[in-house]
């Protein structure tokens, strides 16, 4: 399959930049939730346009209503999501919970408050510090007709706002996912502020009681629908970051041609001219790798897992560069709030660090090849 987006995914394209400059801009959107300290770092009106756009449809198949679309295209509507450092559930809920809840009866809960971009969704796997999905040490034990849910979770990215978490813990059949709604007694949700203004969460599960119907597929089987989810998030995070540093790039490049020095402009010096060409170069390479994982996703291909992590990888080296760079070329005013370049590094940092940095996906990519 060619490299390149089809006539109806550069309509789509077209569509996504023209709406998120308009309506999920720095100033109208990030800036705006972010000095009013809102408790859940997003607008929900902008989200339910989200839904009035069918952006939230994107993913669910036709005859559940929605538009039954692929991986790439909610790839598309991220870059430019990640272009504007546009806050909102997109990522996690209309696409990791979306692919989670994939031909369940919780599809049928969810998919309706999803598509009209009034419900919010939340993923629940990291235990620690750093991803670790093979290390999930919260348990699930058997009670009555279901579950007792007791452990932590924390990096729960809009875990504040959620209406529902997808939830993974350790059965004594494997790993089981479960659906847990917002209020369920002994669930108790920490609000935290992340590095780039957004919200995430810690989660508390104090022998949680859930019926069988919470869970999401087969108890112990959970692994494989967690790897699908994961692919999807991460395939999906990485096309934000392509677009958070390509947006970082040009915000440097136009900078480059009005900044003077010496009486030149700074662009003309051929050490930054170098600089700016390696840029494009990477993250010419890091869109390359994202779209290619997403066609093999969308195919639901073999080789989709480690091409999932290449552009995991890639993309969030890229973007590390674009803002790293934008905001040393800007000089000093790149750490100012009044530039929105340093916004860019905050968000970098945050989406490298979601389903597995750089280095986490580089070992996993050096296993599956036999190292």
């Amino acid at each position: 399959m060619p490299l390149y987006l089809t006539d109806d995914q550069a309509m789509l394209r077209d569509t996504a930049r023209e709406f998120m400059a308009a309506e999920g801009s720095i100033a109208k959107q990030y800036r705006k939730y972010r000095d009013m300290n809102c408790k859940d770092g997003f607008g929900h009106a902008l989200w339910k346009q989200f839904g009035e756009m069918g952006f939230t449809g994107i993913l669910i198949d036709e005859a559940d209503g929605g538009l039954g679309l692929g991986h790439v295209e909610a790839g598309i509507v991220l870059e430019e999501i990640g272009r504007n450092l546009t806050p909102s559930p997109f990522l996690v809920t209309a696409v990791a919970v979306v692919e989670a809840l994939r031909g369940t009866r919780h599809g049928e809960r969810w998919y309706p408050g999803i598509l009209a971009g009034e419900t919010v969704a939340a993923l629940a796997v990291d235990e620690g510090s750093k991803h670790r999905p093979e290390a999930i040490a919260m348990t699930a034990e058997r009670s009555g007709n279901g579950f007792r849910l007791s452990g932590r979770k924390q990096f729960v990215v809009q875990g504040a706002s959620a209406d529902v978490f997808v939830v993974a813990a350790d059965t004594t059949d494997g790993l089981t996912l479960f659906s847990v709604e917002k209020g369920t007694k002994g669930l108790e949700i920490e609000g935290v502020r992340l590095a780039d203004a957004s919200i995430g969460a810690r989660l508390e599960f104090d022998r949680v009681e859930v019926d069988a119907d919470a869970v999401i597929g087969e108890v112990g089987r959970g692994r494989d629908v967690l790897r699908r989810v994961l692919n999807a998030g991460r395939a999906g995070a990485a096309s934000e970051l392509v677009g958070v540093g390509s947006q970082a790039m040009a915000m440097t490049v136009d900078y480059l041609k009005q900044r003077k020095q010496f009486g030149r402009l700074i662009g003309e010096f051929q050490a930054l001219q170098h600089r700016a060409a390696h840029l494009y170069s990477e993250l010419e390479i890091a869109r390359a790798a994202t779209l290619k994982a997403q066609q093999l996703l969308s195919e639901d291909a073999e080789e989709a897992d480690m091409m999932v992590s290449v552009a995991k990888a890639k993309s969030g080296q890229a973007s590390a560069l674009a803002v790293q760079e934008g905001v040393q070329m800007h000089g000093g005013i790149g750490m100012t709030d009044e530039y929105d370049i340093g916004l860019y590094m905050k968000r970098d940092r945050v989406l490298n660090e979601l389903f597995g940095d750089a280095s986490y996906h580089a070992d996993k990519v050096a296993r599956l090849n036999g190292y």
